[in-house]
């Protein structure tokens, strides 16, 4: 079975940026204020976020993926501190691990 190519997000949202346009102007000119155009109004609004959300599936896939560096050597982290382990420490706590790992002198106060 074959697999269906998704298309690019830029003719997406142009596509529907462009719907969104030729239905806002059409509800402007036909100044409907019935169930039509409450419907139309809808569409647009719908086209409006489905141009939205292309736009910015286009710029994150323009982006390259940063690399992962939590899974790196003990080198790579900062002073080998994660994050789980000064969410188990308090502020005093941390200050003073960080301190003692870089060997700078504690010549600051704790307040």
């Amino acid at each position: 079975m074959n697999r269906l190519a998704r298309p690019d997000p830029r003719i997406v949202a142009a596509v529907a940026a462009l719907g969104a346009l030729v239905l806002l102007v059409l509800l402007v000119v036909w100044r409907r204020q019935d169930l039509l155009g409450v419907v139309l109004a809808l569409l647009v609004v719908l086209l409006t976020i489905i141009a939205g959300v292309a736009v910015s599936a286009a710029r994150q896939h323009d982006q390259p993926e940063p690399p992962d560096r939590s899974a790196g050597p003990a080198e790579l982290m900062p002073y080998g501190i994660d994050a789980d382990t000064l969410d188990a420490l308090d502020s005093r706590a941390a200050l003073r691990a960080v301190r003692d790992r870089r060997g700078t002198p504690s010549g600051f106060s704790d307040r």
